[in-house]
């Protein structure tokens, strides 16, 4: 008779591995943790030890041959583990452009134009409330333009598990060219001091990454050394490394393989996705949302009209302009609705648009680098991403009792 090893130890040590980063893969997972990592940054920094919070943000990582200055933790998570976040979003577009939503030009237009129209208005309202105020209150208009994929979808999940999938696949298309916009805006309006040969470097490590992609090269041992590169540089030239990232997801091939393997966007995204959830946007959350929420620092947040400006920018600008642009859309015979989707359903997105938590935060960091005010615009942020959450699962809710009932009738 065979004997057989006892591997226990291993075997099921791996297999939970297994499990723990195929739950990583899913929305829902990764918004909990993400939720998890905001709540402690939170508690921490309103108790009597809030001083060392501030400490371990502020404490810098910046090796001398390394040449990147003034990197504390916080800059590292906005810069370093957020560009792993920005090249899955850079992947999802690259997908949506070649299987999806954005593939039809038809179909691409209804979520296309609520994008658009959900950047445009929340700036508008931004910029109507802060207009005439002191100092560089204008800045912050492109903090409430920007929806946060994770919490987004996550809230989904959970308060309307059985939405129609064309409904989560318009979600989906909407915060990606949300993320597209908000990372153009990145590029074009933040980024004050470049420094071209770091620029030119990054341009031609990048443009050497989508060569050698295209030209089917599948080893990582060449991809990532090119993605790491690439991003050095472009965190060196003065433009916000997260445009790298999304420059490198997108010009990961997609491209089928003869032997059927899975592609290098496939594989890029098996591997890296699970990263991002839990642990790259997870610290950044940690390491940005660590606010006082006492009476003193709420007055100070409901007294400050950039403040009172980014929530109503992502509770109210956010729904008007993703309803209205889908709206004005179908009416103006520019994209149709679907015979899946109803306008109530179209209007739980909207509302759920208006949590901006991840690349609001990013915008609000650049825009405002002084730390009074990026607290007052990071818990303007979480408040107005609670109150979008609770509006979006109101409606959701309504929406499943009522689809319930039609159950029933039927």
């Amino acid at each position: 008779m065979t004997r057989v090893r006892n591997t226990w130890p291993v075997r099921p040590t791996v297999r939970y591995g297994k499990h723990v980063t195929e739950a990583l893969r899913t929305e829902t997972v990764g918004g909990v943790i993400m939720l998890a990592a905001t709540l402690a940054a939170i508690v921490w920094a309103n108790t009597p030890w809030s001083s060392s919070y501030a400490r371990l943000q502020k404490y810098e990582l910046n090796p001398d041959w390394l040449g990147l200055r003034h990197m504390d933790l916080a800059h590292w998570a906005s810069g370093g583990l957020l560009a792993v976040f920005f090249f899955i979003a850079g992947l999802e577009l690259r997908e949506e452009l070649t299987h999806g939503e954005l593939r039809n030009p038809r179909d691409a237009a209804l979520p296309v134009i609520a994008a658009a129209a959900g950047v445009a208005v929340p700036a508008v309202v931004y910029v109507a409330l802060t207009a005439g105020a002191d100092g560089d209150a204008l800045r912050g208009w492109a903090v409430p333009t920007a929806t946060d994929i994770a919490f987004a979808l996550a809230v989904l999940a959970v308060t309307f598990s059985d939405c129609p999938g064309p409904l989560r696949a318009f979600l989906l298309t909407l915060a990606v060219v949300d993320d597209l916009i908000a990372i153009t805006i990145i590029a074009l309006f933040y980024t004050s001091h470049l420094a071209y040969g770091p620029l030119l470097t990054a341009v031609v490590l990048v443009a050497l990454y989508g060569l050698l992609q295209a030209r089917g090269v599948r080893t990582a041992w060449v991809h990532v050394p090119l993605a790491v590169l690439a991003w050095y540089f472009a965190q060196r030239s003065g433009i916000h490394a997260t445009v790298a990232g999304v420059a490198l997801g997108l010009l990961t091939s997609g491209r089928p393989t003869p032997d059927e393997r899975p592609t290098n966007a496939e594989q890029a995204d098996h591997v890296l996705r699970p990263i991002s959830a839990g642990l790259c946007v997870p610290l950044f959350a940690f390491l940005s949302a660590g606010v006082a929420l006492g009476g003193d620092a709420l007055s100070a947040v409901f007294g400050d009209r950039v403040a009172l400006g980014v929530m109503a920018g992502l509770v109210v600008g956010k729904f008007v302009g993703v309803l209205g642009g889908a709206w004005t859309a179908v009416r103006l015979g520019l994209a149709t609705l679907g015979s899946e989707l109803r306008w109530r359903e179209i209007a739980g997105v909207a509302a759920l648009a208006g949590v901006g938590f991840t690349v609001s935060l990013l915008i609000g960091g650049l825009a405002y680098p002084d730390p009074e005010q990026f607290e007052r615009v990071t818990t303007a942020v979480l408040i107005a991403s609670v109150l979008a959450s609770a509006i979006a699962s109101a409606v959701f809710r309504h929406r499943v009792r009522q689809r319930a009932r039609e159950a029933e009738a039927g």
